[in-house]
This record gives C-alpha cells, structure tokens and sequence, in this order.
C-alpha cells in the first residue's frame, strides 16, 4: 500500500472568540512518512489535526491530500475522501456499550450502505476482517466484550483496528496515548508503527513527549502559539531547540 501525499500551505484558524489557534502553517508530507507533533498545550497540535480532516473548517489556506485540494470539496466529496483517513483519538471515541466487534466494524460504515448500520448487519466478509483487525492489535479474545469493560490500552487498540478497517493511506492520532502509562503507550504506539513501516500508511502522529516523538518519529514538527518553530529529524532537538518549544522553565522528562 502506498501512503498518501499531505501538502499544507499558509493554513490558519481563527476561532468565533478570536483566539488564533493557527498561523500561517506551511509544511509537507511525503508518502510513507512518520511525522510527529510536538509542542505544548494550546500550541495548536490537535486543530491542526482536525483541519487536516475538515472536522474543522481552516480559516485560510489550502490542504492538500495526494493533490487533491480538500478545502475546496464539497461535504460529501469530502465524506467520501475521509474512508481513506484513520483518526485515533485521545479520548478514544469508542461507543461505550456497544461490543468491541461492533466498534470496529463501525470504521467500514463509509463503504456499506446506511441501511446496513441501521439494522446492526454486516456481512461475513467485514466481520471476518474485523477479526484479523482484532488479532493484529492482540485482542481478538476481546470482541464480544462491551468496550466500557476494556482498560485505556485495550480501548485505544479497539480504536486502531477501527481505523484499519478503512484500509488508511493516512492516519492521524491525536495524542493517542496521552492518557495511558508508560509501557502501554509504547504498546499502543508500536502497532501505529508497525502500520506505517509495514504498510506505508504515513502517520501524523500529536505527542506529548519529546521521548516518544524521538522513538517513533522520523520528523518531527513543533508547534509554539500556533506557529512552526522547528522542522527536522529527532536528533536535531538538542537542550537548546527543547527550550524553545517548551520554555525556559521546562525540563525534559523522559519516558521509559
């Protein structure tokens, strides 16, 4: 699988109150690519991510997707282009009392008819996929179980084989695990990995650690007040490019 092409130029986002969470955001993605985000709360990393996938609107510039310019299509163009954009959240956005399964298939609904959701029915052939989807996260023995029953690590696997199901040429993960220990947000972002190095998918990935965007990244992009104030590969985040982004008062703490 080929992943998809992200291009940004002069991207910005003014809010109703006239917060600018945006400035003047140019930046592009090749196919295949591991880029992380980086920067502080209220920097601008998660409506960055969000206007990517239109969830909201930018108030200037384009976005493009494989030269596609998405800012210019129409919501059911759009609709349509978004079965081939995964989304893992930080707050999971699972439906709590529906079963793991359930949850999954849900990430195919863009390529089923509506009546299909309506009446809960999937074919054996989603449903078989589901599973793989199930078994390559690692919890297929989880998918008769209601989700509310699952740790924060078990939902946010249930949440990556949801996004697999769309069969992603880009996936973008909000803070995926922002709200997970150490050992399970490795666990989490390692099946994030395994989908970009073994499937190409590229990944713009929003983390909070510098630790985890150096393991995992193979760019790195920080955002300070809606701004870009570095580009380029995680070695280059030396004590002094750190203070920058977070601070002066700021102290790198490591992530085991």
């Amino acid at each position: 699988m080929r992943g998809a092409a992200l291009r940004l130029e002069h991207v910005a986002k003014t809010y109703p109150d006239g917060t600018r969470a945006l400035r003047d955001i140019s930046f592009a993605v090749r196919p295949g690519e591991f880029v992380v985000i980086i920067g502080l709360s209220g920097s601008g990393k998660s409506t960055l991510m969000r206007c990517i996938n239109r969830l909201i609107e930018p108030t200037a510039g384009r976005i493009y997707i494989d030269d596609v310019d998405i800012t210019a299509l129409s919501h059911e163009e759009m609709r349509r282009l978004r079965r081939s954009i995964g989304m893992i959240f930080q707050q999971f956005n699972l439906v709590r009392r529906s079963t793991v399964l359930t949850n999954v298939l849900s990430g195919r609904l863009g390529y089923l008819p509506p009546s299909f959701a309506l009446m809960n029915y999937f074919p054996k052939d989603e449903v078989a996929r589901a599973m793989a989807n199930l078994n390559r996260v690692g919890i297929p023995e989880k998918a008769r179980t209601r989700a509310d029953q699952l740790s924060g690590g078990q939902q946010q696997r249930v949440g990556i084989a949801r996004a697999l199901m769309q069969e992603p040429t880009l996936l973008l993960a909000d803070e995926p695990v922002a709200s997970l220990d150490p050992a399970t947000s490795h666990s989490v972002l390692k099946y994030v990995e395994e989908l970009n190095k073994k499937d190409g998918v590229t990944v713009l990935c929003a983390l909070h650690f510098l630790s985890l965007a150096r393991r995992y990244g193979t760019r790195i992009l920080a955002l300070k007040g809606g701004e870009i104030v570095f580009d380029g590969l995680p070695a280059e985040i030396d004590e002094r490019r750190f203070k920058e982004i977070y601070g002066e008062e700021a102290e790198e703490v490591e992530i085991a």
